[in-house]
């Protein structure tokens, strides 16, 4: 497995993921013992992360950059079934193999922590549990909506969809002024928008232009894409400003 040169994060403070990752509700103390079992990796775009089946000796969360989750059936097909974004945790305290391929579709950087002392951590320590289940949680009502997303929307709708996830959590990691523009990279090729939202390649093309041509985004070059009112785009989606369902 190569891996790049691993960054310096001087203390947690500067981590810009603190107040959303898995150690968020952790206090001095504890950050302390964190400290003790964490490392960092960082991969570059393209990089296989993990195999699925591979044993995992750590359990992370997600700096910087975005990585895929993908599932390969026995006849060689493979599925993108999820997206990793900053904040988001990689791994299953308890498991101990890989349920699924990780691959960096950016630059990607990891706070790893070795699996077994994290394993015991959880049980001594009530902030990493509970900050653990709240995540859990969130993950399990994001895979209920994708459903939705998947089975009952538009084409409009899931590029909409997917484009307002990516926005919105840019928005809040980066702290932007609500009604401001967002600037966002998508870290996606079309190819692999269309794999994951279950369309075709000339489908999500064509969408994605409408909703240029319709000014509910902007592009500049394949990759970066500005939402000029994030309330049109969430209408567009079919979701309201909380990023709830409409009825």
């Amino acid at each position: 497995m190569q891996q790049l040169v691993s960054p310096t994060i001087k203390s947690c403070s500067e981590c810009p993921i603190r107040h959303r990752a898995v150690c968020a509700k952790c206090d001095r103390d504890e950050l302390e013992l964190l400290e003790d079992i964490k490392y960092y990796r960082s991969f570059s775009a393209g990089q296989t992360v993990m195999w699925a089946g591979d044993h995992m000796d750590f359990v992370a969360s997600v700096v910087s950059g975005v990585a895929t989750l993908t599932q390969t059936m026995e006849d060689g097909r493979t599925q993108m079934v999820g997206l990793l974004l900053p904040s988001d945790f990689v791994g299953r305290p308890g498991r101990a193999s890989a349920a699924y391929t990780v691959s960096a579709t950016t630059d990607l950087m990891m706070c790893c922590f070795r699996r077994k002392p994290f394993e015991q951590m959880i049980n001594t320590t009530p902030h990493i549990a509970h900050r653990l289940l709240e995540m859990t949680l969130d993950e399990l009502d994001a895979a209920r909506e994708w459903m939705l997303v998947l089975g009952r929307k538009t084409a409009r709708e899931k590029i909409a969809s997917l484009l307002s996830i990516i926005a919105r959590r840019d928005a809040v990691l980066d702290g932007s002024a609500p009604g401001k523009a967002l600037e966002i990279e998508l870290p996606l090729t079309r190819e692999a928008m269309a794999d994951y939202l279950g369309l075709t390649l000339e489908t999500v093309s064509r969408q994605v232009s409408a909703l240029k041509r319709d000014k509910v985004i902007t592009l500049s070059g394949k990759r970066s894409i500005t939402v000029p009112d994030m309330d049109r785009l969430l209408l567009e989606a079919g979701d309201d400003s909380d990023g709830g369902i409409l009825s």
